[in-house]
């Protein structure tokens, strides 16, 4: 058998042609993996890093994708618990060492042989793609394909990078960008009592921000209406850094989502960081971090605000998230 892929075959800008669609056999699964028949493949902004060669090649012509929904399809002959048909997800974090002293404390996220979906191996801009067994996702039966495509990272990561904001109980707090990732953090912060303050260039993204429950909407040049108890930094841009960091309140802590951030200016010790403001970084996520959110993310409703595109438009899709062209998520569906 064979499929349709999409491979990374020259990493460059997506205005031009980094990705080739191919046709590989379907891939065979490891002793302890699962063979997944792709449904739904959400676009996410690391699938732009990938293409685009801001993170480091891993694996030539890879397959990106790491927001995957599918139907188990085969399974690896040390593989039990999981029969065909099953629905599974399939996330960034693909596997982990298990020994490591990170590993061993609960930071599996940390493990320095992490490897990842759709950057070590090939993910889910394809019709089929494996996933080692402990690492995939049961999915709530209420969350449709196409809806659940963007919870298994945009919405995984959001929740990490929530925590790791240490946003207190009816806290504020404040979102700058709001794409797929933030507007599902967005969701859970509310659910749990908080105020969301949303600070992003976009006006659609604004008007999605407000349709959701934000008490603001503003420009990257306004602040926010109060000072903040904690704050996140999804859009990709360093020199947002120190404007998020002036706007937090005394003892705030500011959550840089992204895995790749441009370079970050010079702090200013006294209006930036003093009155124990706190800088955070967020790497990846945990096992863990999934199966809580997306607990919490059938409990709260939360719902991805979804773009569908066939999979043989992958190039349009990664173009309209660079150019901010819609709010919400791209979603790939295959299907010949």
């Amino acid at each position: 058998m064979t499929m349709r892929a999409w491979s990374v075959v020259a990493p460059g800008p997506v205005e031009g042609e980094p990705l080739e669609l191919v046709e590989r056999p379907v891939p065979a699964p490891g002793p302890d993996e699962l063979l997944v028949r792709v449904r739904a493949c959400g676009v996410c902004r690391t699938d732009l890093h990938v293409t685009e060669g801001e993170l480091p090649v891993r694996r030539a012509g890879v397959t990106p994708g790491h927001e995957v929904v599918g139907e188990v399809a085969g399974l690896g002959s040390q593989v039990f618990g999981f029969a065909p048909g099953d629905r599974v997800g399939v996330a960034w974090l693909r596997r982990t060492d298990g020994v490591c002293a990170y590993c061993a404390r609960g930071a599996e996220n940390l493990c320095p042989r992490s490897r990842y979906t759709g950057w070590d191996a090939d993910g889910g801009y394809a019709e089929y793609t494996t996933v080692p067994a402990a690492f995939a996702y049961r999915l709530p039966e209420a969350l449709d394909d196409v809806s659940a495509a963007p919870l298994l990272c945009a919405g995984i990561i959001g929740f990490r990078a929530l925590r790791r904001s240490a946003l207190p109980r009816g806290g504020r707090l404040g979102l700058y960008g709001f794409g797929g990732s933030a507007h599902l953090c967005a969701q859970v912060a509310l659910a749990e009592g908080a105020t969301v303050h949303v600070i992003t260039r976009d006006e659609v993204s604004r008007r999605l921000a407000l349709e959701l429950g934000a008490a603001s909407a503003r420009d990257l040049d306004e602040k926010p209406p109060e000072p903040l108890d904690a704050a996140i930094l999804f859009a990709p841009v360093g020199d947002l850094v120190p404007v998020a960091l002036r706007a937090l309140d005394r003892g705030g802590v500011l959550a840089v989502a992204g895995i790749h951030l441009s370079d970050v200016p010079p702090l200013r010790y006294e209006t930036d960081l003093f009155y124990e403001k706190e800088l955070r970084s967020v790497t990846a996520n945990t096992r863990a971090d999934g199966r809580e959110f997306l607990t919490l993310a059938a409990r709260y409703g939360v719902r991805a605000t979804t773009h569908p595109y066939p999979l043989d438009q992958a190039p349009k899709a990664l173009r309209d998230l660079k150019a901010g062209r819609f709010d919400g998520a791209a979603v790939l569906v295959p299907g010949r």
